[in-house]
Protein backbone atom coordinates (compact mmCIF):
# COMPACT_ATOMS: atom_id res chain seq x y z
CA UNK A 1 0.00 0.00 0.00
CA UNK A 2 1.15 3.56 -0.71
CA UNK A 3 -0.03 6.92 0.55
CA UNK A 4 -1.54 8.49 -2.55
CA UNK A 5 -1.43 12.22 -3.25
CA UNK A 6 -5.17 12.84 -3.31
CA UNK A 7 -8.06 13.96 -1.17
CA UNK A 8 -9.06 11.41 1.46
CA UNK A 9 -12.75 11.30 2.43
CA UNK A 10 -15.41 9.28 4.24
CA UNK A 11 -15.22 6.44 1.70
CA UNK A 12 -11.58 5.85 2.74
CA UNK A 13 -12.75 4.92 6.23
CA UNK A 14 -13.95 1.69 4.60
CA UNK A 15 -11.50 1.46 1.71
CA UNK A 16 -8.25 1.52 3.72
CA UNK A 17 -9.07 -1.36 6.14
CA UNK A 18 -10.49 -3.48 3.30
CA UNK A 19 -7.34 -2.84 1.26
CA UNK A 20 -5.12 -3.79 4.20
CA UNK A 21 -7.07 -6.93 5.19
CA UNK A 22 -10.04 -7.73 2.93
CA UNK A 23 -11.25 -10.90 4.70
CA UNK A 24 -10.86 -9.56 8.25
CA UNK A 25 -12.44 -6.26 7.24
CA UNK A 26 -15.49 -8.01 5.80
CA UNK A 27 -15.82 -10.30 8.84
CA UNK A 28 -15.65 -7.38 11.29
CA UNK A 29 -18.05 -5.29 9.20
CA UNK A 30 -20.64 -8.06 8.80
CA UNK A 31 -20.59 -8.85 12.51
CA UNK A 32 -21.24 -5.20 13.39
CA UNK A 33 -24.02 -4.89 10.79
CA UNK A 34 -25.70 -8.08 12.01
CA UNK A 35 -25.56 -6.64 15.53
CA UNK A 36 -27.80 -3.84 14.22
CA UNK A 37 -30.35 -6.23 12.67
CA UNK A 38 -30.59 -8.69 15.57
CA UNK A 39 -32.35 -6.29 18.05
CA UNK A 40 -35.30 -5.79 15.68
CA UNK A 41 -35.59 -9.54 15.20
CA UNK A 42 -35.29 -9.91 18.97
CA UNK A 43 -38.27 -7.58 19.52
CA UNK A 44 -40.47 -9.71 17.28
CA UNK A 45 -39.22 -13.01 18.73
CA UNK A 46 -39.57 -11.78 22.32
CA UNK A 47 -43.10 -10.48 21.65
CA UNK A 48 -44.06 -13.85 20.14
CA UNK A 49 -42.55 -15.68 23.13
CA UNK A 50 -44.44 -13.53 25.66
CA UNK A 51 -47.75 -13.76 23.74
CA UNK A 52 -47.38 -17.53 23.41
CA UNK A 53 -46.62 -17.85 27.15
CA UNK A 54 -49.71 -15.76 28.01
CA UNK A 55 -51.79 -17.88 25.63
CA UNK A 56 -50.60 -21.09 27.33
CA UNK A 57 -51.58 -19.72 30.75
CA UNK A 58 -54.94 -18.14 29.80
CA UNK A 59 -56.19 -20.25 26.92
CA UNK A 60 -54.56 -23.54 27.93
CA UNK A 61 -52.64 -23.78 24.64
CA UNK A 62 -50.37 -26.83 24.34
CA UNK A 63 -46.96 -26.41 25.98
CA UNK A 64 -45.15 -27.43 22.82
CA UNK A 65 -46.23 -24.22 21.10
CA UNK A 66 -43.69 -22.19 23.05
CA UNK A 67 -40.64 -24.23 22.05
CA UNK A 68 -39.99 -22.59 18.64
CA UNK A 69 -40.07 -19.07 20.11
CA UNK A 70 -38.02 -20.20 23.13
CA UNK A 71 -35.37 -21.74 20.86
CA UNK A 72 -35.30 -18.53 18.80
CA UNK A 73 -34.77 -16.39 21.95
CA UNK A 74 -31.97 -18.67 23.22
CA UNK A 75 -30.35 -18.73 19.77
CA UNK A 76 -30.30 -14.94 19.61
CA UNK A 77 -28.78 -14.71 23.10
CA UNK A 78 -26.14 -17.33 22.22
CA UNK A 79 -25.33 -15.50 18.99
CA UNK A 80 -24.78 -12.24 20.91
CA UNK A 81 -22.33 -13.93 23.30
CA UNK A 82 -20.37 -15.80 20.64
CA UNK A 83 -20.33 -12.95 18.11
CA UNK A 84 -18.98 -10.48 20.69
CA UNK A 85 -16.02 -12.75 21.50
CA UNK A 86 -15.28 -13.45 17.83
CA UNK A 87 -15.64 -9.78 16.96
CA UNK A 88 -13.03 -8.73 19.53
CA UNK A 89 -10.61 -11.34 18.19
CA UNK A 90 -11.22 -10.27 14.58
CA UNK A 91 -10.77 -6.60 15.50
CA UNK A 92 -7.41 -7.30 17.13
CA UNK A 93 -6.28 -9.19 14.02
CA UNK A 94 -7.55 -6.35 11.83
CA UNK A 95 -5.50 -3.80 13.79
CA UNK A 96 -2.38 -5.96 13.38
CA UNK A 97 -2.99 -6.22 9.63
CA UNK A 98 -3.49 -2.45 9.34
CA UNK A 99 -0.30 -1.90 11.35
CA UNK A 100 1.66 -4.09 8.95
CA UNK A 101 0.31 -2.32 5.86
CA UNK A 102 -0.90 1.19 6.63
CA UNK A 103 1.70 2.07 9.27
CA UNK A 104 4.38 0.80 6.89
CA UNK A 105 2.98 3.09 4.18
CA UNK A 106 3.00 6.04 6.61
CA UNK A 107 6.61 5.24 7.58
CA UNK A 108 7.70 5.00 3.96
CA UNK A 109 6.03 8.32 3.18
CA UNK A 110 7.82 9.92 6.15
CA UNK A 111 11.13 8.55 4.91
CA UNK A 112 10.57 10.15 1.49
CA UNK A 113 9.55 13.58 2.78
CA UNK A 114 11.63 16.55 1.73
CA UNK A 115 14.02 17.38 4.57
CA UNK A 116 12.51 20.84 5.03
CA UNK A 117 9.34 19.26 6.44
CA UNK A 118 11.35 17.53 9.17
CA UNK A 119 12.78 20.86 10.32
CA UNK A 120 9.44 22.73 10.13
CA UNK A 121 7.42 22.85 13.39
CA UNK A 122 3.99 22.97 11.74
CA UNK A 123 4.55 20.08 9.37
CA UNK A 124 6.25 18.07 12.12
CA UNK A 125 3.14 18.52 14.30
CA UNK A 126 1.06 17.25 11.37
CA UNK A 127 3.40 14.29 10.89
CA UNK A 128 3.20 13.51 14.63
CA UNK A 129 -0.62 13.49 14.59
CA UNK A 130 -0.74 11.24 11.53
CA UNK A 131 1.98 8.83 12.67
CA UNK A 132 1.30 8.38 16.39
CA UNK A 133 -1.11 5.39 16.23
CA UNK A 134 -2.33 5.21 12.61
CA UNK A 135 -3.44 1.57 12.84
CA UNK A 136 -5.68 2.32 15.84
CA UNK A 137 -7.01 5.47 14.20
CA UNK A 138 -7.99 3.65 10.99
CA UNK A 139 -9.33 0.55 12.76
CA UNK A 140 -11.41 2.60 15.18
CA UNK A 141 -12.67 4.81 12.34
CA UNK A 142 -13.80 1.71 10.43
CA UNK A 143 -15.48 0.15 13.47
CA UNK A 144 -17.15 3.46 14.43
CA UNK A 145 -18.43 3.92 10.88
CA UNK A 146 -19.78 0.37 10.63
CA UNK A 147 -21.24 0.72 14.10
CA UNK A 148 -23.01 3.90 13.01
CA UNK A 149 -24.53 2.03 10.05
CA UNK A 150 -25.44 -0.78 12.44
CA UNK A 151 -27.21 1.69 14.71
CA UNK A 152 -29.03 3.12 11.68
CA UNK A 153 -30.26 -0.39 10.82
CA UNK A 154 -31.38 -0.87 14.40
CA UNK A 155 -33.12 2.52 14.47
CA UNK A 156 -34.86 1.86 11.14
CA UNK A 157 -35.98 -1.55 12.38
CA UNK A 158 -37.41 -0.27 15.67
CA UNK A 159 -38.98 2.79 14.02
CA UNK A 160 -40.46 0.45 11.42
CA UNK A 161 -42.16 -1.56 14.18
CA UNK A 162 -43.38 1.66 15.80
CA UNK A 163 -44.70 2.97 12.47
CA UNK A 164 -46.82 -0.16 12.01
CA UNK A 165 -48.40 0.43 15.44
CA UNK A 166 -48.04 4.14 16.39
CA UNK A 167 -46.93 6.23 13.40
CA UNK A 168 -46.76 9.59 15.14
CA UNK A 169 -44.51 8.22 17.92
CA UNK A 170 -41.89 7.13 15.42
CA UNK A 171 -41.99 10.49 13.63
CA UNK A 172 -41.67 12.40 16.92
CA UNK A 173 -38.58 10.48 18.02
CA UNK A 174 -37.00 11.02 14.61
CA UNK A 175 -37.70 14.77 14.58
CA UNK A 176 -36.34 15.29 18.10
CA UNK A 177 -33.17 13.30 17.33
CA UNK A 178 -32.10 15.22 14.19
CA UNK A 179 -30.69 18.23 16.13
CA UNK A 180 -28.66 15.80 18.24
CA UNK A 181 -26.93 14.48 15.15
CA UNK A 182 -26.03 18.00 14.03
CA UNK A 183 -24.59 18.75 17.46
CA UNK A 184 -22.59 15.51 17.39
CA UNK A 185 -20.98 16.39 14.05
CA UNK A 186 -20.03 19.87 15.28
CA UNK A 187 -18.71 18.36 18.51
CA UNK A 188 -16.45 15.92 16.63
CA UNK A 189 -14.98 18.70 14.49
CA UNK A 190 -14.40 20.90 17.52
CA UNK A 191 -12.73 18.09 19.49
CA UNK A 192 -10.34 17.21 16.65
CA UNK A 193 -9.52 20.87 16.14
CA UNK A 194 -8.57 20.96 19.81
CA UNK A 195 -6.39 17.88 19.21
CA UNK A 196 -4.54 19.87 16.55
CA UNK A 197 -4.01 22.70 19.01
CA UNK A 198 -2.77 20.57 21.89
CA UNK A 199 -0.29 18.56 19.77
CA UNK A 200 2.48 21.07 20.46
CA UNK A 201 1.85 20.76 24.20
CA UNK A 202 1.63 16.98 23.99
CA UNK A 203 5.01 16.68 22.27
CA UNK A 204 6.58 18.87 24.95
CA UNK A 205 5.22 17.04 27.99
CA UNK A 206 5.93 13.62 26.45
CA UNK A 207 9.55 14.71 25.88
CA UNK A 208 9.80 16.02 29.45
CA UNK A 209 8.29 12.77 30.76
CA UNK A 210 11.08 10.85 29.00
CA UNK A 211 13.71 13.08 30.65
CA UNK A 212 12.08 12.60 34.05
CA UNK A 213 11.73 8.82 33.80
CA UNK A 214 14.18 7.61 31.12
CA UNK A 215 17.66 6.14 31.51
CA UNK A 216 19.45 8.60 29.23
CA UNK A 217 19.19 11.53 31.67
CA UNK A 218 19.33 9.65 34.97
CA UNK A 219 22.91 10.70 35.82
CA UNK A 220 22.34 14.42 35.32
CA UNK A 221 18.87 14.20 36.85
CA UNK A 222 20.42 12.83 40.03
CA UNK A 223 23.46 15.12 40.01
CA UNK A 224 21.69 18.42 39.40
CA UNK A 225 18.42 17.55 41.13
CA UNK A 226 16.32 19.28 38.50
CA UNK A 227 13.49 16.74 38.77
CA UNK A 228 11.17 19.05 40.71
CA UNK A 229 11.68 21.96 38.30
CA UNK A 230 11.13 19.84 35.18
CA UNK A 231 8.18 18.15 36.86
CA UNK A 232 6.58 21.57 37.35
CA UNK A 233 7.17 22.42 33.68
CA UNK A 234 5.76 19.03 32.65
CA UNK A 235 2.69 19.60 34.83
CA UNK A 236 2.16 23.05 33.33
CA UNK A 237 2.28 21.71 29.76
CA UNK A 238 0.08 18.73 30.64
CA UNK A 239 -2.49 20.86 32.43
CA UNK A 240 -2.61 23.37 29.57
CA UNK A 241 -3.42 20.57 27.11
CA UNK A 242 -5.90 18.93 29.50
CA UNK A 243 -7.79 22.16 30.24
CA UNK A 244 -8.12 23.04 26.56
CA UNK A 245 -9.47 19.55 25.82
CA UNK A 246 -11.73 19.48 28.89
CA UNK A 247 -13.24 22.90 28.18
CA UNK A 248 -14.24 21.93 24.65
CA UNK A 249 -15.47 18.46 25.63
CA UNK A 250 -17.56 19.87 28.50
CA UNK A 251 -19.19 22.48 26.27
CA UNK A 252 -20.35 19.99 23.65
CA UNK A 253 -21.21 17.27 26.19
CA UNK A 254 -23.68 19.58 27.94
CA UNK A 255 -25.28 20.60 24.66
CA UNK A 256 -25.73 17.03 23.43
CA UNK A 257 -26.93 15.55 26.70
CA UNK A 258 -29.46 18.33 27.19
CA UNK A 259 -30.98 17.23 23.90
CA UNK A 260 -30.77 13.62 25.05
CA UNK A 261 -32.81 14.38 28.18
CA UNK A 262 -35.52 15.92 25.99
CA UNK A 263 -35.56 12.79 23.81
CA UNK A 264 -35.83 10.56 26.88
CA UNK A 265 -38.75 12.64 28.19
CA UNK A 266 -40.53 12.27 24.83
CA UNK A 267 -40.03 8.50 24.96
CA UNK A 268 -41.73 8.29 28.36
CA UNK A 269 -44.75 10.11 26.93
CA UNK A 270 -44.79 7.69 24.00
CA UNK A 271 -44.83 4.69 26.34
CA UNK A 272 -47.73 6.14 28.29
CA UNK A 273 -49.66 6.72 25.05
CA UNK A 274 -49.05 3.09 24.00
CA UNK A 275 -51.02 1.89 27.02
CA UNK A 276 -54.34 2.71 25.36
CA UNK A 277 -53.75 0.51 22.26
CA UNK A 278 -52.88 -2.36 24.62
CA UNK A 279 -56.12 -1.93 26.56
CA UNK A 280 -58.16 -1.79 23.34
CA UNK A 281 -56.39 -4.86 21.94
CA UNK A 282 -54.73 -3.02 19.05
CA UNK A 283 -51.34 -4.11 20.40
CA UNK A 284 -50.70 -7.45 22.06
CA UNK A 285 -49.15 -7.45 25.56
CA UNK A 286 -46.04 -9.15 24.24
CA UNK A 287 -45.57 -6.57 21.50
CA UNK A 288 -46.19 -3.76 24.02
CA UNK A 289 -43.53 -5.06 26.40
CA UNK A 290 -41.07 -5.57 23.56
CA UNK A 291 -41.78 -2.12 22.15
CA UNK A 292 -41.34 -0.49 25.56
CA UNK A 293 -37.98 -2.15 25.94
CA UNK A 294 -37.05 -1.27 22.35
CA UNK A 295 -38.08 2.38 22.68
CA UNK A 296 -35.97 2.87 25.80
CA UNK A 297 -33.08 1.13 24.05
CA UNK A 298 -33.66 3.32 21.02
CA UNK A 299 -33.57 6.50 23.08
CA UNK A 300 -30.41 5.32 24.80
CA UNK A 301 -28.90 4.69 21.41
CA UNK A 302 -30.02 7.96 19.85
CA UNK A 303 -28.91 9.93 22.89
CA UNK A 304 -25.53 8.30 23.49
CA UNK A 305 -24.35 5.66 21.04
CA UNK A 306 -25.45 7.29 17.81
CA UNK A 307 -24.38 10.79 18.80
CA UNK A 308 -21.07 9.36 19.99
CA UNK A 309 -20.62 7.61 16.64
CA UNK A 310 -21.39 10.81 14.77
CA UNK A 311 -18.93 12.64 17.00
CA UNK A 312 -16.27 10.04 16.21
CA UNK A 313 -17.11 10.17 12.50
CA UNK A 314 -16.50 13.93 12.51
CA UNK A 315 -13.15 13.39 14.26
CA UNK A 316 -12.20 10.69 11.77
CA UNK A 317 -13.05 12.95 8.84
CA UNK A 318 -10.75 15.59 10.32
CA UNK A 319 -8.01 12.93 10.59
CA UNK A 320 -8.54 12.18 6.90
CA UNK A 321 -8.14 15.89 6.15
CA UNK A 322 -4.78 15.75 7.96
CA UNK A 323 -3.95 12.61 5.98
CA UNK A 324 -4.70 14.53 2.78
CA UNK A 325 -2.27 17.30 3.82
CA UNK A 326 0.32 14.69 4.83
CA UNK A 327 -0.05 12.86 1.51
CA UNK A 328 0.57 16.04 -0.48
CA UNK A 329 3.76 16.99 1.38
CA UNK A 330 6.67 17.28 -1.01
CA UNK A 331 8.88 14.21 -1.37
CA UNK A 332 12.51 13.77 -2.35
CA UNK A 333 12.74 11.59 -5.44
CA UNK A 334 14.69 8.43 -4.65
CA UNK A 335 14.93 9.20 -0.93
CA UNK A 336 14.42 5.52 -0.03
CA UNK A 337 16.83 4.18 -2.64
CA UNK A 338 19.97 2.45 -1.43
CA UNK A 339 23.35 3.89 -2.40
CA UNK A 340 24.57 2.52 -5.73
CA UNK A 341 26.86 -0.44 -5.17
CA UNK A 342 29.75 1.14 -7.05
CA UNK A 343 30.01 4.83 -6.09
CA UNK A 344 30.77 7.40 -8.80
CA UNK A 345 34.39 8.48 -9.05
CA UNK A 346 34.98 11.69 -7.12
CA UNK A 347 37.22 14.28 -8.77
CA UNK A 348 35.97 17.64 -7.56
CA UNK A 349 33.27 19.57 -5.72
CA UNK A 350 32.56 23.20 -6.58
CA UNK A 351 30.23 25.90 -5.25
CA UNK A 352 29.64 28.87 -7.57
CA UNK A 353 28.00 31.92 -6.01
CA UNK A 354 25.64 29.75 -3.93
CA UNK A 355 22.99 31.51 -1.85
CA UNK A 356 20.66 29.67 0.52
CA UNK A 357 18.15 30.47 3.23
CA UNK A 358 16.10 27.97 5.19
CA UNK A 359 12.38 27.72 4.26
CA UNK A 360 10.27 30.22 6.16
CA UNK A 361 13.21 32.52 6.96
CA UNK A 362 14.52 35.70 5.38
CA UNK A 363 18.22 35.57 6.30
CA UNK A 364 20.66 33.95 3.89
CA UNK A 365 22.90 31.46 5.73
CA UNK A 366 25.05 31.19 2.60
CA UNK A 367 25.34 34.43 0.66
CA UNK A 368 27.28 34.01 -2.56
CA UNK A 369 29.75 31.38 -1.37
CA UNK A 370 32.22 29.99 -3.91
CA UNK A 371 34.98 27.39 -3.54
CA UNK A 372 36.36 24.26 -5.18
CA UNK A 373 37.87 21.17 -3.60
CA UNK A 374 39.81 18.42 -5.36
CA UNK A 375 40.01 14.67 -4.85
CA UNK A 376 42.52 12.96 -2.53
CA UNK A 377 43.11 16.03 -0.37
CA UNK A 378 42.16 16.87 3.22
CA UNK A 379 40.13 19.99 3.89
CA UNK A 380 39.00 21.76 7.05
CA UNK A 381 35.95 24.03 7.14
CA UNK A 382 36.17 26.28 10.20
CA UNK A 383 34.15 29.14 11.59
CA UNK A 384 32.02 30.15 14.53
CA UNK A 385 28.78 28.31 15.34
CA UNK A 386 26.05 29.30 12.89
CA UNK A 387 28.49 30.31 10.17
CA UNK A 388 26.93 27.85 7.69
CA UNK A 389 29.39 24.94 7.81
CA UNK A 390 26.75 22.26 8.38
CA UNK A 391 24.45 23.95 5.85
CA UNK A 392 27.11 23.31 3.19
CA UNK A 393 26.97 19.61 4.05
CA UNK A 394 23.17 19.58 3.83
CA UNK A 395 23.39 21.02 0.33
CA UNK A 396 26.06 18.71 -1.05
CA UNK A 397 24.26 15.64 0.32
CA UNK A 398 21.00 16.69 -1.34
CA UNK A 399 18.95 17.34 1.81
CA UNK A 400 18.07 20.75 0.37
CA UNK A 401 17.98 21.56 -3.33
CA UNK A 402 16.24 24.95 -3.37
CA UNK A 403 19.47 26.95 -3.45
CA UNK A 404 20.50 29.76 -5.76
CA UNK A 405 23.68 29.52 -7.81
CA UNK A 406 25.38 26.30 -8.87
CA UNK A 407 26.88 23.26 -7.16
CA UNK A 408 28.98 20.95 -9.30
CA UNK A 409 30.29 17.47 -8.61
CA UNK A 410 32.91 16.39 -11.14
CA UNK A 411 31.94 19.52 -13.14
CA UNK A 412 28.34 18.25 -13.45
CA UNK A 413 25.39 19.91 -11.71
CA UNK A 414 24.43 18.22 -8.46
CA UNK A 415 20.81 18.28 -9.66
CA UNK A 416 21.76 15.74 -12.35
CA UNK A 417 22.74 13.15 -9.75
CA UNK A 418 20.20 10.71 -8.31
CA UNK A 419 19.79 10.29 -4.58
CA UNK A 420 21.35 6.81 -4.75
CA UNK A 421 24.43 8.28 -6.44
CA UNK A 422 24.74 11.11 -3.90
CA UNK A 423 24.38 8.65 -1.03
CA UNK A 424 27.19 6.55 -2.47
CA UNK A 425 29.52 9.56 -2.79
CA UNK A 426 29.58 10.57 0.89
CA UNK A 427 30.13 9.01 4.26
CA UNK A 428 29.45 11.34 7.20
CA UNK A 429 29.87 11.35 10.96
CA UNK A 430 27.53 14.01 12.32
CA UNK A 431 27.83 15.97 15.55
CA UNK A 432 24.64 14.30 16.82
CA UNK A 433 25.53 10.87 15.44
CA UNK A 434 23.08 8.05 16.12
CA UNK A 435 23.47 5.46 18.86
CA UNK A 436 21.77 2.27 17.74
CA UNK A 437 20.81 -0.12 20.51
CA UNK A 438 21.57 -3.17 18.42
CA UNK A 439 24.66 -5.39 18.24
CA UNK A 440 28.09 -3.84 17.72
CA UNK A 441 28.35 -5.82 14.49
CA UNK A 442 25.13 -4.32 13.11
CA UNK A 443 26.01 -0.86 14.45
CA UNK A 444 29.03 -0.85 12.18
CA UNK A 445 27.63 -3.06 9.39
CA UNK A 446 24.77 -0.71 8.52
CA UNK A 447 27.42 1.67 7.20
CA UNK A 448 27.52 -0.52 4.09
CA UNK A 449 23.86 -1.41 3.66
CA UNK A 450 24.45 -3.12 0.31
CA UNK A 451 26.60 -5.74 2.03
CA UNK A 452 24.78 -6.03 5.35
CA UNK A 453 23.74 -9.62 4.58
CA UNK A 454 27.04 -10.57 2.94
CA UNK A 455 28.65 -13.52 4.74
CA UNK A 456 32.10 -11.99 4.23
CA UNK A 457 31.27 -8.63 5.81
CA UNK A 458 32.44 -9.76 9.25
CA UNK A 459 36.10 -9.68 8.17
CA UNK A 460 35.70 -6.07 7.01
CA UNK A 461 34.01 -5.15 10.29
CA UNK A 462 36.94 -6.56 12.28
CA UNK A 463 39.34 -4.67 10.03
CA UNK A 464 37.54 -1.36 10.65
CA UNK A 465 37.39 -2.09 14.40
CA UNK A 466 41.17 -2.43 14.45
CA UNK A 467 41.63 0.78 12.45
CA UNK A 468 39.52 2.94 14.80
CA UNK A 469 40.94 1.45 17.99
CA UNK A 470 37.95 -0.57 19.23
CA UNK A 471 39.74 -3.91 19.56
CA UNK A 472 40.03 -3.64 23.35
CA UNK A 473 36.33 -2.91 23.63
CA UNK A 474 35.47 -6.02 21.61
CA UNK A 475 37.62 -8.16 23.92
CA UNK A 476 35.69 -6.85 26.95
CA UNK A 477 32.24 -7.45 25.49
CA UNK A 478 30.69 -10.78 26.62
CA UNK A 479 29.65 -11.81 23.09
CA UNK A 480 32.23 -9.84 21.12
CA UNK A 481 30.80 -8.01 18.14
CA UNK A 482 27.48 -9.84 18.62
CA UNK A 483 26.91 -8.09 21.95
CA UNK A 484 23.85 -5.78 21.99
CA UNK A 485 24.72 -2.20 22.95
CA UNK A 486 22.55 -0.25 25.39
CA UNK A 487 20.19 -1.71 27.98
CA UNK A 488 17.11 -2.36 25.87
CA UNK A 489 17.90 -6.02 25.21
CA UNK A 490 18.84 -8.62 27.78
CA UNK A 491 22.60 -8.85 28.02
CA UNK A 492 23.04 -5.38 26.53
CA UNK A 493 26.15 -3.41 27.50
CA UNK A 494 26.61 0.36 27.86
CA UNK A 495 29.75 1.85 26.32
CA UNK A 496 31.39 5.22 26.90
CA UNK A 497 30.79 8.37 24.88
CA UNK A 498 34.22 8.12 23.30
CA UNK A 499 33.57 4.52 22.28
CA UNK A 500 30.25 5.53 20.72
CA UNK A 501 32.13 8.15 18.70
CA UNK A 502 34.60 5.56 17.46
CA UNK A 503 31.71 3.24 16.55
CA UNK A 504 30.19 6.08 14.50
CA UNK A 505 33.53 6.57 12.74
CA UNK A 506 33.83 2.83 12.10
CA UNK A 507 30.35 2.91 10.55
CA UNK A 508 31.47 5.75 8.27
CA UNK A 509 34.60 3.86 7.22
CA UNK A 510 32.56 0.76 6.35
CA UNK A 511 30.98 2.67 3.51
CA UNK A 512 33.04 2.60 0.28
CA UNK A 513 32.47 6.32 -0.28
CA UNK A 514 35.25 8.43 -1.86
CA UNK A 515 34.47 11.51 0.28
CA UNK A 516 34.49 11.35 4.10
CA UNK A 517 33.03 14.18 6.19
CA UNK A 518 33.35 14.73 9.94
CA UNK A 519 30.80 17.33 11.03
CA UNK A 520 32.00 18.14 14.57
CA UNK A 521 31.30 14.63 15.95
CA UNK A 522 33.87 15.23 18.70
CA UNK A 523 32.32 18.45 20.02
CA UNK A 524 31.66 16.75 23.36
CA UNK A 525 35.37 15.87 23.81
CA UNK A 526 38.01 18.15 25.30
CA UNK A 527 40.12 19.95 22.65
CA UNK A 528 43.21 17.76 23.05
CA UNK A 529 41.22 14.49 22.81
CA UNK A 530 39.43 15.90 19.80
CA UNK A 531 42.72 16.80 18.12
CA UNK A 532 44.11 13.30 18.72
CA UNK A 533 40.98 11.64 17.36
CA UNK A 534 41.06 13.77 14.21
CA UNK A 535 44.74 12.90 13.76
CA UNK A 536 43.94 9.18 14.02
CA UNK A 537 41.07 9.55 11.58
CA UNK A 538 43.27 11.51 9.18
CA UNK A 539 45.76 8.66 9.12
CA UNK A 540 43.02 6.07 8.66
CA UNK A 541 41.49 7.93 5.73
CA UNK A 542 44.65 8.88 3.84
CA UNK A 543 43.34 7.27 0.65
CA UNK A 544 40.12 9.33 0.77
CA UNK A 545 39.09 12.93 0.26
CA UNK A 546 38.11 14.29 3.68
CA UNK A 547 36.37 17.34 5.06
CA UNK A 548 36.73 18.18 8.75
CA UNK A 549 34.18 20.66 10.06
CA UNK A 550 34.90 22.36 13.36
CA UNK A 551 34.85 25.66 15.23
CA UNK A 552 37.85 24.40 17.24
CA UNK A 553 41.15 24.55 15.40
CA UNK A 554 43.31 21.86 16.96
CA UNK A 555 42.78 19.54 13.98
CA UNK A 556 43.26 22.10 11.22
CA UNK A 557 47.01 21.55 10.95
CA UNK A 558 46.21 18.12 9.52
CA UNK A 559 44.41 19.65 6.53
CA UNK A 560 46.00 20.33 3.18
CA UNK A 561 43.81 23.39 2.97
CA UNK A 562 41.60 25.33 5.39
CA UNK A 563 38.47 27.27 4.42
CA UNK A 564 37.29 29.89 6.93
CA UNK A 565 33.50 30.32 6.65
CA UNK A 566 31.75 33.49 7.83
CA UNK A 567 29.01 35.87 6.75
CA UNK A 568 27.81 33.21 4.30
CA UNK A 569 31.06 33.25 2.31
CA UNK A 570 34.64 31.94 2.32
CA UNK A 571 36.55 34.63 4.24
CA UNK A 572 39.99 33.06 4.01
CA UNK A 573 41.60 30.05 2.42
CA UNK A 574 45.02 28.43 2.70
CA UNK A 575 47.25 26.19 4.81
CA UNK A 576 47.65 26.67 8.53
CA UNK A 577 50.96 28.46 8.03
CA UNK A 578 49.61 30.73 5.28
CA UNK A 579 46.60 31.77 7.32
CA UNK A 580 48.67 32.41 10.44
CA UNK A 581 50.99 34.62 8.38
CA UNK A 582 47.94 36.42 6.97
CA UNK A 583 46.98 37.47 10.49
CA UNK A 584 43.26 37.56 9.70
CA UNK A 585 40.18 35.82 11.09
CA UNK A 586 41.78 32.39 11.32
CA UNK A 587 44.89 33.67 13.09
CA UNK A 588 42.78 35.46 15.69
CA UNK A 589 40.62 32.37 16.25
CA UNK A 590 43.69 30.17 16.61
CA UNK A 591 45.43 32.55 19.00
CA UNK A 592 42.29 32.66 21.18
CA UNK A 593 42.34 28.84 21.37
CA UNK A 594 46.12 28.31 21.54
CA UNK A 595 46.04 27.65 25.29
CA UNK A 596 43.70 24.68 24.71
CA UNK A 597 46.40 22.79 22.86
CA UNK A 598 49.71 24.07 24.29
Amino acid sequence: MIIEKRKYGVFDIIRIPLKCAPVLGIVVGLEILLAGIVPTVQVVVTANFIDTAISIVKEKTKMGAIYPSLIAVVALIAYSWISNALAKFAQVRLEIAIRETFRTAITEKRAKLAYKHVENHDTWDLISRISKTPEQQIKNAYIDFMYMISICLRIVGILGLLITHVLWAALLIFIVSVPLLSLAIKSGKANYEVNREVTKYTRKYEYLAEILTGREAVDERTLFGYGKKLSDIWYDQYETARKITYKTSKKWFIKMKTGSIITAFVSVIIILVLLNPVLTGAISPGMFMSLVNAVFGLVQMMSWSFTYSMDQLAKNVEYLKDLTKFATLEETLGANDKPVVTPPEFRSLEFKNVRFKYPGTDNYILDGISFRIEANRHYAFVGINGAGKTTIIKLITGLYNDFEGDIYINDKSIREYSQSQLKALYSIVYQDFAKYYITLKDNIGVGNINRIYDENIQADIHNVIDRVGLSQLVKKLPKGIDTPLGKIKEGGVDVSGGEWQRIAMARALMKPAPLLILDEPTAALDPISESRLYEEFGQISRDKTTIFISHRLGSTKLADEILVIGDGRVLERGTHRQLMELGGVYAKMYESQRSWYE
